[in-house]
């Protein structure tokens, strides 16, 4: 929506990229130490918390259950399995979307605990116990939310592909601040991409929503 627009953060749980870095280099190390006949001074280089017991599971699959859209879903899936396979794949929950698959397009955006995250980019595993909603839950029977039905009136949606994910991404933006301002919600909207170029169409229904006149 912007020319060089600041990336949200789309990945809230597990290792960040440092962590895991730093987590192999202090394995590496004792394992190093190890071989070469210092046992004791390879456990005094491996931190508390690195040993402590870390539940592991799989190779095969495991029972989940997660809460998607207000209801408990359940699957045994494998724990490779990502967020955005489980949903479309498991639990027949379709909204989300796979294009690019690399967490760079936002078409899987899903609402976790009301923030926009990439389901391409997660374990499912990882979204247990949280609340997950997905482009379904802004539709109520024959209803539409006031952001798909924006998107609907402005005809901002051409292939569709996309468009889940901007809606709910939309949602997401606005659920934390109502009052948002125009240009606030197109910076929510900075993880997503559509490839067909509806962005002023896009523009037309974030005005709508925030109240203001286009200049």
């Amino acid at each position: 929506m912007q020319d060089s627009p600041e990336r949200p953060e789309r990945n809230p749980g597990g290792l960040s990229r440092r962590e895991f870095l730093r987590g192999t280099g202090v394995s590496a190390a004792a394992t190093a130490l190890t071989s070469t006949g210092f046992p004791a001074i390879a456990e005094a280089a491996v931190p508390a918390v690195a040993q402590q017991a870390v539940p592991s599971y799989g190779p095969a699959a495991v029972k989940i259950s997660l809460n998607v859209n207000g209801r408990a879903t359940n699957a045994a899936i494998e724990p490779r399995v990502t967020l955005l396979d489980a949903l479309r794949n498991y639990m027949d929950v379709t909204g989300c979307k796979r294009v690019c698959d690399r967490g760079t397009c936002g078409a899987c955006t899903v609402m976790l605990d009301g923030k926009p995250v990439y389901s391409c980019s997660m374990l499912a595993l990882e979204a247990q116990g949280k609340q997950i909603r997905t482009a379904e839950s802004l539709v109520q029977g024959e209803k539409l939310d006031a952001v798909p039905a924006a998107f609907v009136r402005f005809d901002a949606q051409q292939c569709g592909f996309c468009t889940p994910g901007f809606v709910v991404a939309m949602k997401a933006v606005l659920e934390a601040n109502p009052k948002a301002t125009s240009t606030e919600v197109e910076n929510g909207l900075a993880g997503n991409i559509c490839r067909c170029g509806t962005y002023e169409q896009m523009r037309d229904a974030v005005y709508s929503l925030c109240n203001q006149k286009r200049s």
